[in-house]
């Protein structure tokens, strides 16, 4: 599902469609025609890993750029059609990754997409756990189908179960409405006997945000939190009034104008509900920290400070910043060293803290 697909959500008409996705790629091929004039040789890497950088900046600021710019009902078709593209497009590269199978499926209430490993029940081929995904978006777009073909190489990776949440998403659905939604899968999740201490509870960007409020919730909830959280470029401070916010803005994928509003709708933003860097943490309800970032993002500050409180509370963190990066760059050049690197990290993050590796639940078992 897609936020375009709930009968909540209005979508534009076909030929206003039409004319949305015209200028899209209008305003890509605009992007990309700017690449050569910005010296894309340049950079932390080697001379193709810096040209990627500088083809997926471009692309990615101007697709955002002109989606912000969009009204609602033009923005969720537009989304709708994306998606269904990632709908054709990503089931085989998940096929090319092997041992790992996709399917839709529904928990607490809540839909969403299963990256499972395939199971022998050799102890080779054991799951060693279960990660909650909570995609990105600006807490206002994408979609689980997006995320596919990163989650099924994190799944392979790590030998976990993988559920990406399709939560509700601004500005139709407003804080808490996220929050609530990832509460119920993650009891969800539990209910079906998967134990706190083999569950990890990961997401990037404005899903990495909410993956440290879902900390507070359960806190406030009463229920026991997992075992390590997993965060890519968390948006933990959305006051958004750190140096990095204008200093990085011209060397990030991200727009200077980074919407906020739709998901506060009246809630401060420096609230602890949604800004958890200004959080009371404690290492009794909030789970060891697994962080990753750029140093060239806007969120880059907002992050480094979360990381220093996580440490003076006593939270376990293990943080990585890496130079010349922008905004989650591990999902949007996985083959760069830099990402590698990332990646060879996290998997002996999640060995270092899933309880058991061989670990079966009856998510082995879902379709």
């Amino acid at each position: 599902m897609v936020m375009a697909d709930r009968p909540e959500v209005a979508t534009s008409s076909l030929p206003v469609t039409a004319i949305t996705l015209y200028g899209l790629g209008q305003n890509l091929l605009t992007g990309v025609a700017g690449v050569p004039f910005s010296r894309p040789w340049r950079g932390p890497g080697n001379i193709v890993e810096n040209l990627g950088q500088a083809i997926t900046r471009h692309t990615l600021r101007s697709f955002m750029g002109y989606s912000l710019g969009l009204p609602i009902d033009e923005f969720r078709a537009m989304e709708q059609v994306l998606d269904g593209v990632c709908r054709v497009v990503m089931p085989p590269i998940v096929r090319q990754i092997g041992g790992v199978k996709i399917s839709a499926k529904t928990l607490g209430g809540v839909p969403g997409l299963w990256c499972q490993q395939h199971v022998t029940g050799d102890d080779d081929d054991r799951v060693y756990g279960t990660i909650l995904y909570l995609h990105g978006g600006g807490y206002i777009g994408t979609s689980p189908m997006m995320y596919a073909a990163f989650a099924a190489a994190i799944a392979r990776q790590t030998r976990c179960h993988f559920f990406i949440a399709d939560y509700r998403l601004a500005p139709e659905f407003p804080f808490p409405a996220g929050v609530l939604d990832a509460a119920s899968v993650y009891t969800a999740l539990l209910d079906q006997g998967i134990l706190p201490g083999n569950l990890i509870v990961a997401g990037d960007s404005a899903g990495g945000g909410l993956a440290a409020s879902l900390m507070s919730h359960l806190r406030a909830a009463g229920i026991a939190p997992p075992a390590a959280l997993a965060l890519f470029s968390p948006e933990v401070d959305l006051e958004l009034n750190q140096p990095s916010i204008t200093d990085n803005a011209p060397y990030d994928v991200l727009p200077w104008n980074l919407p906020t509003a739709p998901y506060l709708q009246g809630i401060e933003p420096g609230d602890p509900l949604v800004s958890t860097v200004n959080a009371a943490l404690n290492p009794e309800w909030f789970p060891p920290t697994f962080v990753t970032s750029g140093s060239q993002e806007m969120f880059r500050d907002g992050i480094r400070k979360f990381v220093v409180n996580l440490r003076d509370a006593g939270v376990r963190v293990h943080a990585v910043e890496e130079e010349g990066m922008f905004h989650v760059f591990p999902i949007l050049m996985p083959w760069a060293e830099a990402s590698r690197r990332v990646f060879r990290q996290l998997n002996e993050f999640v060995d270092s803290h899933v309880q058991s590796r061989s670990y079966t639940t009856q998510a082995d078992d879902t379709d």
